[in-house]
C-alpha cells in the first residue's frame, strides 16, 4: 500500500485505528469488497500492518481475502483502492463483484 496516500486518506478522517476490509454478498458475481474506517478492532478481528497502515479483517471475511493486496492508486483524475485477490475465480463485467 502506498504509505503517503493511505495515511493521508486516514488523516482526512481525523481519528481511527485503521481500515476494515471485508466482503459481503452482492452483485452479479456473488461478493463485493467492503472498506470502512474502524475505531477499535473486535476480539475476533485479525489486524495486519504495512508501512504504518493497519488493516482489520473479520474472521468470516479472512478466508476470502487471504493473500489479497490492497493498494491506493491514482489513474488520471480518479483515485481509490485497488484489490488484487488471488482467490478470485471470476468477476462481473463492471468489476463491482467477484466470485471465489
Amino acid at each position: 500500500m502506498q504509505q503517503r496516500e493511505s495515511n493521508a486518506f486516514l488523516a482526512n478522517r481525523g481519528k481511527g485505528f485503521g481500515l476494515r476490509l471485508g466482503v459481503r454478498t452482492s452483485g452479479c458475481s456473488g461478493m463485493a469488497y467492503v472498506l470502512e474506517f474502524v475505531d477499535e478492532p473486535a476480539a475476533e478481528d485479525t489486524v495486519f500492518e504495512d508501512k504504518g497502515v493497519k488493516v482489520v479483517i473479520d474472521g468470516k471475511s479472512l478466508q476470502f481475502l487471504d493473500g489479497t493486496q490492497l493498494d491506493f492508486v491514482k489513474e488520471g483524475l480518479n483515485e481509490g483502492f485497488k484489490f488484487t485477490n488471488p482467490n478470485v475465480k471470476d468477476e462481473c463485467g463492471c468489476g463491482e463483484s467477484f466470485n471465489v
